[in-house]
This record gives structure tokens, C-alpha cells and sequence, in this order.
């Protein structure tokens, strides 16, 4: 070879040496950016009450908002549903299971199950017993801390729990209560770490059957008392409840928010022990859902315009959101975190002037008599019979029951289309009465409630954001079950080990 062809071959192989390693150079800064934009944590968040139409109004009239700059980085499912009934409870349980009662068992926050006995039943002698987990189930439901600090840590005072005869008379505690496990269980199996904030110690129905799927349940008591004055609350201690004040709803979300943030530093909800960020956390807000009811606030017309009350209460809770974004921007986590936004439930009526106030007890107990043996009604009512051969007779007597402000009646087959068969299932409800929109069964001042089946009360707001997300608008219908498989999909974890996503065939949401 000559010198001119030692020297072009030394040329050129120095060059393709020269660019094969700056092609690797870059493919490797690629793989490291990627691996940055991986998704590694979710964040849920529900901000109960929040209907589509308050994402859409809220974005449009602040630009600059924290939700704002979610949604221009995120999909926006304009046609998202909730449970029905849009209850807490299920509405939750949809998010984190991917099912419905249908097959988590779980239709109301205070309910019936047929084969269970009532708290202090201890020899479980009767069966067939109201199943309610509320603040009724706290050792002390004044106190932030439901009587913690008195009882070793507890918050759940077992002689107010339901008891199970399959299982020794024992209390049933409110995970044992679901039926199916939850993302967090899931996680947890695969080595991720969970975390979860709610509003009474009864939401330790989120750990799962296990009763083992969150590690770091925080769970502050919303009834305890508040001492507001001059609008704003002063402390948590003697005074009312704290939602009979959004000023003092905002202070107490405060408290969850708190504790996001510091899960997001790393630390456990205390800050007192370093733990490391979970892999799946969240809370609920609730200062829009009190604003949404609360006597004096509300809306102020049928387009969803908010009171002032109302309003402050979006904002605040915006504010909030925005200080968990910044905490994940500063520890460099934001690209490696799905926000989801939604909420667990609606709140009916929008338009103030369909309100119509009706006493439950004036309706439900007179219709049916002695054979009621439950029913609850805030919005729509869930009827449980003594005698179930005698559901076509109650259902007789309802239709011709006046002013009920019941719009339709479901029984029978037509019920069983959605849920499982009261003839064969301890704990789905005999009839459901769904009422008229604007219906709301109560003898006090609310202005709307939830747990209902019409439009104010399931379509609700679903934002999914990640910095790697273009803005984009999907009005097509989902269900807010869809968001588990969603979550489990992103974290690259079967959806199918949700028990709840088998049995419904629940799919991931669109994306």
C-alpha cells in the first residue's frame, strides 16, 4: 500500500472511530435523559366536589394557575364519570382499584351487609346491621388525631366496628371490609413504596384487604373542631366542626398538603424519618366540596360561576398544588412523576335554583315501613329490605309516595344490569331511588351533596400531567376505574394483578 493509501485509510478510520463514539456519546446522553423522564412516581390527587366544568372554568379564567399548567402538559378527559353512587367511598376505591361495587362490595361510607353484626353484638346473635365508617369510628372524632394520643396510637376504636360471625364475632375493620386489593398492595409487592392522605382514620380501607398496602397512612380527623374567628381558623381544639367553615377546611387540607410535601423530600408524613419518596401517593382536598355546600357559598348560577367562598376555595386549593409541583421540581422529580388530578365525587345541584330540600325520613321510613332495614339518602337513596320477596310492593309504595323527588326507581333485574344480585350478595342494596337533580335529602341548609347517580354529581374532572406530555383534549367518555390500571400501565406493573381490573375488564384510560 502507498503512503497517500496508508494515509486515507488512517484518515478514514479515524473519522468513522471518531464518529462512531460521539454517536455513542449521544445515544448514551439520550438513554440518561430518557431514563430522567422515566416515570417512576404518581402522584393522585383528588380534589372532591370538582366537576369537569370547574377544571374547565378554572383553567380558562387563571392562566397562570398550577392546573393550568398541568393541563398544558397533559391529557384532559372531558368526559369523565365517576361511581354511581358517588359516594367518598367508591369513588375512592374506583381510583385505587379499578372496580366498582360491583366488585369491591364497598357502595356508601355507611351502608348494610346482611351477614354482619352490629358493633357490640360480641356473641354476633343478629345478623344484618348497618355498616358505617365515618368519624363514628374514631375513639374521638373532636379531636384532629381522633383520640390517638389516648389510645397507644389508635385512631379506630374497635367496639364502634361491625362484626364478622365467619370469622369469631371479630371486628371487621374497614379494610377487611373491601373485597379486592388496591394499586398499593400491587406496588408494594413489586418493591415501591405507598403513601396516602385522607380525612378520617376510616380510610384505612385504602391499605387493602392485606391491611398492609400503604406504609404511610395519614389520616386527620375533618370533623374535629375548629375555633375560627373573624373568618379564619385559629387552631383545631374547642369550637365546630371544621366544615362549617371553608376558611378552616383550607387550614385543614393544609395539614395534608404538609405532609405530601415532605413525602415528596423524602421523609414520611411527620418529617421525622427519612423513608425516600413513595412510588404512589396522593391525598383529597376538601375545601372545594364544603365550598360547594356550605350555606352562603355554592355556585351563583346553572354555568358554574363560583361564590366567593367557592372561589377562594379553588384557589387555595390550586396554591397547593402548586407547592407540591415546586417541591418536585426542586428534588429534580418532576420528570420522573405522573400527576393525576380528579375527584371521588361530584356535587348536584350546580344550578342553585333546581335545590330542592326534602326530608329523607319523611319519605323513606313512611313509604316502607316496618320492613326497611336501611337506607341512606343524601342525593339518591340506597333501601336495604328486611324481606327481599316483598321488593315489588316497596317499590309500589315509593312510586306513590308525594313529593319524594324520586325520578326513577332500580330493582330487580335492572339493578343487577350494574351491580351484583341482592338476592345472592350480603351488601347491594334491594332498590336505589335516583332523585330528580336538584334533590337533596336533608332538614338543614346545604346547598348540594353527593353520592348521587345524575350529572352534577359523577362527571367529574381527570387531568393526567407529566412533563414529556403534549396538552391534548380527550372528550370521549372514560371512568374514573380506569385511572388504577392507568397507574399500574405507566409504572410498567401488570394492571391485570388488580383483582378488580380482571373481574370488570377494566381498561387503561386513553392516552
Amino acid at each position: 500500500m502507498s503512503a497517500l493509501k496508508q494515509l486515507t485509510a488512517a484518515i478514514i478510520t479515524a473519522l468513522t472511530t471518531t464518529a462512531m463514539m460521539t454517536s455513542a456519546g449521544y445515544a448514551s446522553e439520550d438513554e440518561s435523559r430518557d431514563h430522567d423522564r422515566e416515570i417512576r412516581h404518581v402522584l393522585l390527587l383528588s380534589i372532591d366536589g370538582l366537576h369537569a366544568l370547574d377544571l374547565k372554568n378554572f383553567v380558562a379564567a387563571h392562566p397562570d394557575s398550577a392546573l393550568s399548567a398541568l393541563s398544558h402538559t397533559g391529557i384532559t378527559y372531558t368526559n369523565a364519570s365517576t361511581m354511581k353512587p358517588s359516594d367518598s367511598f367508591p369513588g375512592l376505591l374506583a381510583q385505587v382499584t379499578g372496580g366498582s361495587p360491583k366488585s369491591t362490595g364497598v357502595f356508601y361510607d355507611d351502608s348494610y351487609d346482611r351477614k354482619l353484626s352490629a358493633p357490640g353484638d360480641t356473641a354476633c346473635a343478629t345478623q344484618g346491621t348497618e355498616t358505617h365508617f365515618a368519624e363514628n369510628i374514631d375513639y374521638d372524632s373532636t379531636a384532629i388525631g381522633g383520640g390517638a394520643s389516648q389510645h397507644n396510637g389508635q385512631m379506630i376504636d374497635p367496639a364502634q366496628l361491625p362484626r364478622d360471625g365467619a370469622r369469631g364475632c371479630a371486628p371487621v375493620y374497614p379494610h377487611q371490609f373491601l373485597r379486592v386489593n388496591t394499586i398499593f398492595e400491587v406496588v408494594k409487592a413489586h418493591g415501591g413504596r405507598t403513601a396516602w392522605a385522607d380525612k378520617h382514620p376510616a380510610y384505612d380501607i385504602v391499605k387493602g384487604p392485606s391491611g398492609h398496602g400503604v406504609d404511610d397512612l395519614y389520616t386527620p380527623e375533618i370533623d374535629a373542631n375548629a375555633t375560627v374567628a373573624n373568618g379564619f381558623p385559629v387552631s383545631l381544639a374547642t369550637g365546630k366542626s371544621i366544615t362549617k367553615s371553608v376558611a378552616a377546611t383550607e387550614f385543614y387540607d393544609d395539614f395534608k398538603v404538609s405532609a405530601v410535601v415532605k413525602e415528596i423530600n423524602g421523609f414520611d408524613h411527620s418529617g421525622a424519618q427519612r423513608v425516600g419518596t413513595p412510588t404512589v401517593f396522593g391525598m383529597n382536598f376538601q375545601a372545594v366540596s364544603v365550598g360547594q355546600k356550605l350555606a352562603g357559598n355554592g355556585y351563583l348560577d346553572p354555568i358554574g360561576t363560583p361564590s366567593a367562598g367557592l372561589a377562594d376555595a379553588l384557589t387555595h386549593t390550586d396554591q397547593s398544588v402548586r407547592k407540591m409541583i415546586e417541591a418536585l421540581r426542586a428534588r429534580h422529580l418532576l420528570e420522573s412523576t405522573l400527576i393525576i388530578v380528579s375527584a371521588k365525587h361530584g356535587q348536584s345541584p350546580i344550578d342553585p335554583n333546581k335545590r330542592m330540600a326534602i326530608d329523607d325520613g319523611a319519605v323513606f321510613p313512611a313509604a316502607l315501613g316496618s320492613n326497611l332495614a336501611f337506607d341512606i339518602a343524601d342525593d339518591g337513596a340506597l333501601i336495604w329490605l328486611h324481606d327481599q320477596t316483598q321488593t315489588a310492593a316497596g317499590l309500589t309504595a315509593l312510586d306513590n309516595t308525594p313529593n319524594s323527588g324520586i325520578g326513577e326507581l332500580l330493582a330487580g333485574p335492572a339493578l343487577a344490569l350494574g351491580y351484583q344480585d341482592p338476592a345472592t350478595d350480603s351488601r347491594t342494596p334491594d332498590i336505589i331511588a335516583i332523585a330528580n337533580t336538584g334533590v337533596v335529602y336533608t332538614t338543614g341548609s346545604k346547598l348540594a351533596e353527593h353520592g348521587g347517580f345524575n350529572e352534577d354529581d359523577t362527571h367529574v374532572a381527570l387531568l393526567l400531567s407529566h412533563p414529556g406530555m403534549h396538552a391534548t383534549t380527550i372528550n370521549s367518555p372514560v371512568q374514573t376505574t380506569q385511572i388504577a390500571p392507568t397507574i399500574l400501565r405507566t409504572l410498567d406493573i401488570n394492571p391485570a394483578e388488580l383483582q378488580a381490573v380482571r373481574m370488570e375488564k377494566t381498561p387503561a384510560l386513553p392516552q
